[in-house]
């Protein structure tokens, strides 16, 4: 009867020492080859839970959720400043395989700051953008752009309130000329009002009035 071998009960050693070598769970700080330093949670070998990311070349520093070696979840990316070697927040909000996703605020390098809703990285939906001149922008966005029905309130005080397309106001609209006492209502096609109506309102209390009041239209029978 010829002798039979038993297979192995366990997998080989280099098996082991593969599976062993695996990030997975909390780790003391992991460098790589780059010179990028991560501290955190893994899973799998990839970064997974929570944890801070340091970029070497840029400077730049990740610390939140990360999903499958990803920034997902909940997060802040912050850069650093080659003048003061200090570091600003850039980004602090929410993200999805790796791209900003969802509500979070980001601040600009000129010193404007946008909160609200973000999509793949752009921002899209409901927004507020407050400019470093003191316009400020609230309402719908997409792609980047105005985009919806949102209010303009310019740092003079003058204002607009209707529809936009593409970074531009176009559709039904008022204009409030504060500083003049008058109001604009009506049609806008590509930033540019084309057909509506113009009429005092609160012309008496206006800084700069309009030299003339404009007449009421009246009915001739």
């Amino acid at each position: 009867m010829p002798f039979l071998k038993r297979p192995p009960t366990s997998p080989p050693l280099s098996t082991l020492l593969d599976i062993k070598s695996q990030k997975c769970g909390l780790r003391h700080t992991v460098f790589s080859a780059s010179g990028n330093e991560y501290t955190g949670e893994w899973q799998n070998n990839k970064k997974h839970g929570k944890g801070n990311q340091v970029w070497k070349k840029s400077g730049a520093i990740y610390n939140g959720e990360w999903k499958f070696g990803k920034r997902d979840g909940y997060g802040t990316y912050s850069i650093l400043l080659p003048e003061s070697k200090k570091y600003v927040k850039k980004y602090c909000g929410e993200w999805t395989d790796g791209k900003k996703h969802g509500y979070g605020t980001y601040f600009y390098k000129n010193s404007s700051v946008y909160e609200g809703e973000w999509s793949e990285d752009q921002r899209s939906g409901w927004g507020r953008i407050y400019y470093a001149n003191g316009d400020i922008y609230e309402g719908k966005w997409l792609k980047d752009k105005n985009h919806g029905e949102g209010i303009f309130i310019f740092s003079n005080g003058n204002r607009y309130e209707g529809s936009w397309r593409e970074g531009k106001k176009d559709g039904h609209g008022k204009f409030y000329y504060c500083d003049k006492g008058q109001l604009y209502e009506g049609l806008w096609v590509d930033g540019v009002p084309k057909c509506g109506t113009l009429s005092d309102v609160g012309r008496d209390g206006a800084p700069m009035p309009a030299k003339y009041q404009i007449p009421k239209v009246q009915r001739c029978f």
